[in-house]
């Protein structure tokens, strides 16, 4: 088979892996069911290509296609991949695209006669969503050093159940986790392969674009703290009421956001105690909050907690704010991004965008060369069953993958 038709017998494999009856949404969580099958799903293709695989301290799996008589370990490999991974009720796109596109393109590699003179790998990060413990990117912070392994281990899903301990429960040791000392000797530069997130591309009628950067962004949690009390009895002039002050949170991060031409969301929310009939006692609530350069984050951010606790301050309301993640902007190097136009100038002028979400990509470029490809996006939705991608646009992104692994190992 063609890497377009294996493309397309990949991507039905995977279509009901975690895949939620009610929503049709993905519920792939790190650890869990879905994804340990996702992992065996990997393995078992890279095992069919006669690629050795391997996972890491961290989770992160890896498949190596090596060069005719290579000794020993990968040096300096040109190595593709995503995440497999999801967020509650994610689209089938966002992360495994950038996966299974890296197989078809070792595939298309392969049917075109290539020899590779170095070696290729794929990658599939692990918890890249921060789904189920509330981090992104677990498996490349960690690789990386951006996240240290105590505070990692530390982490509770929704059920209290820490990582160290979901680890342990799937076979796997935590005191493993740490940096990857191999990392940078072993990748010479990495390529990720993304659904756009976001319609810039349907907008000027293109499949493909190149990546220049990665706006900043992070989540910050603020914790409300009030009275609890019964929601019929009590007298409004009487209530300390938390949800009262996050409403108008919500609001104002809202306008803040237009001000700045930034974005910022209040997408989760935990309600003690959660009853109908009773007020709240704390409501903790996440700020994503992403902006085009890092002073216009700064400012967002302090904009939105400035007001929150005003208004928390007139609500009688107790206000703590803590700051999970901050991630900087990353500016994609200009000569691995210039290299990827080149590789696919027969397809005619590349469009090069910005985009506002975060990768497995920009958490790498600390330590080694990084870019990235986005395949068109006609609804523009992500994080969502809507999340969409025309399957003919997605063979177009594995062949431009393909175009730029043969460039490099060819």
């Amino acid at each position: 088979m063609t890497g377009v038709d294996t493309f397309d017998a990949l991507w039905t494999a995977l279509l009901d892996v975690g895949r939620h009856p009610g929503t049709g949404g993905y519920r792939r969580f790190a650890w869990n069911d879905a994804d340990m099958t996702l992992r065996e799903w990997f393995r078992g293709e890279a095992g069919r290509r006669g690629m050795a695989v391997e996972e890491d301290r961290n989770g992160n799996l890896w498949a190596w296609w090596l060069p005719p008589g290579w000794s020993g370990d990968p040096r300096d490999a040109f190595v593709t991949g995503s995440h497999l991974d999801s967020v509650p009720d994610g689209g089938a796109f966002d992360g495994p695209l950038g996966v299974v596109s890296a197989f078809a393109a070792v595939d298309l590699v392969r049917a075109r006669g290539i020899v590779p003179t170095r070696p290729a790998g794929i990658a599939a990060f692990s918890d890249e969503e921060g789904a189920r413990f509330g981090v992104a990117c677990i498996g490349s912070q960690l690789s990386t050093g951006a996240l240290a392994p105590e505070r990692a281990l530390r982490l509770r899903d929704a059920d209290g159940i820490t990582l160290a301990e979901a680890l342990h429960a799937r076979g796997r040791d935590p005191r493993h986790l740490g940096p990857d000392p191999d990392l940078t000797r072993r990748v010479g530069v990495y390529v990720e392969l993304h659904v756009e997130q976001g319609r810039a591309l349907d907008l000027i009628d293109r499949p493909v674009a190149v990546a220049s950067s990665i706006w900043p962004h992070g989540r910050w949690l603020f914790t409300y703290t009030g009275e609890a009390n019964h929601a019929g009895a009590t007298r409004l002039i009487d209530r300390r009421d938390p949800m009262l002050t996050f409403a108008s949170t919500v609001h104002t991060a809202r306008e803040a956001a237009a001000l700045h031409e930034a974005v910022a969301t209040f997408g989760k929310v935990r309600v003690l105690p959660n009853g109908t009939n009773a007020i709240a006692s704390e409501v903790a609530a996440w700020l994503d909050a992403r902006a085009a350069d890092e002073p216009t984050l700064s400012a967002l951010v302090d904009r939105i907690t400035a007001e929150a606790r005003r208004q928390a301050e007139i609500d009688g309301i107790d206000l703590d704010v803590e700051t999970e993640s901050v991630t900087p902007i990353v500016e994609f190097p200009a000569d691995t991004r210039d290299r990827l136009c080149t590789a696919l100038a027969h397809l005619g002028d590349i469009p090069v965008q910005p985009t506002a979400a975060g990768h497995d990509a920009g958490i790498l470029s600390e330590k080694l060369p990084t870019a990235m490809l986005f395949v068109r996006n006609p609804t523009g939705i992500s994080h969502s069953p809507r999340e969409f991608a025309e399957i003919a646009d997605c063979h177009r992104g594995a062949q431009a993958l393909a175009d730029v692994m043969e460039e490099w190992i060819g």
